[in-house]
């Protein structure tokens, strides 16, 4: 290959070096912004995702998840049930 040719093509790797470099260095804030813009057919959030916290639809869905946890922990005493006692 002739030097005339090796320079344009050596300058053409060099570019396409640092510009996929450059994709490493994407900040945070940028980089979970574009992942809520990608469809969940092209392996983004489902629609069933929870919301991001900080968001106003965070502290809805927390207060929520907090009354369906609480509720399911209400129930019989283990230590006071008939069971107990066939277990000691």
């Amino acid at each position: 290959m002739p030097v005339s040719r090796r320079v344009p093509a050596l300058a053409c790797l060099v570019l396409l070096s640092c510009s996929l470099g450059g994709c490493g260095s994407i900040s945070s804030f940028m980089a979970g912004g574009m992942a809520d813009l990608i469809p969940a057919w092209a392996g983004g959030l489902p629609a069933d995702a929870p919301p991001r916290p900080g968001s106003p639809e965070y502290e809805a869905y927390a207060k929520r998840h907090e009354q369906q946890q609480s509720g399911a922990m209400t129930g019989p005493d283990p230590a006071t049930s008939p069971s107990a006692e066939a277990v000691r």
